[in-house]
């Protein structure tokens, strides 16, 4: 792992992080896809966390930021019912465009410009990418409860050390 800069740190623990968000959605039992978890789906838990990743990690303020194509009204929000329903496909297909465009990002970002602010926002760069990974790690240790509890099994984490697993592998510890 490179560690001369903040920016490889922010990569490197960024691209693991992303790994165990996949993982975790993977983990994710069908019958559990659509089971209500405080009052809301947990699909909807997903969504609400990668939705954010989206939102959140770059720029919450730019003016030109793209809503998902499944997107509607309402839909990251864990305390609006909405009737829409989505699917592992859509998710997945979310997540895809997620990551590339994460990893892009960071991939271009310098340690100089961690406390520069994006056009039109009031958070640095530094506070936004921080911020997100507080948050990804609030809705990742729910997800990974649900899962926990109603199938007994933990998914796998990569934790600091671990190599990213290459094929087939086991996705609960």
């Amino acid at each position: 792992m490179e560690q001369n800069t903040l920016t490889d740190i922010i990569e490197e623990q960024t691209k693991r992080a992303l790994w165990e968000v996949r993982n975790v959605i993977d983990c994710v039992p069908n019958k559990l896809w659509n089971k209500t978890y405080c009052d809301m789906p947990c699909w909807k838990h997903i969504y609400h966390m990668l939705h954010s990743l989206d939102l959140w990690f770059i720029n919450p303020r730019d003016k030109d930021f793209q809503e998902p194509i499944i997107h509607e009204n309402g839909l990251n929000n864990l305390d609006v019912f909405t009737e829409k329903n989505l699917t592992r496909v859509e998710i997945e297909y979310y997540l895809i465009c997620i990551e590339k465009k994460i990893i892009r990002y960071i991939s271009n970002l310098t340690d100089k410009q961690l406390l520069e602010y994006p056009l039109d926002c009031e958070y640095c760069r530094f506070t936004l990418i921080l911020a997100q990974f507080r948050h990804l790690h609030s809705h990742m240790g729910m997800i990974m409860g649900f899962i926990i509890d109603d199938t007994g099994l933990w998914p796998k984490v990569l934790g600091l050390e671990n190599s990213f697993p290459s094929g087939k592998y086991d996705k609960y510890l």
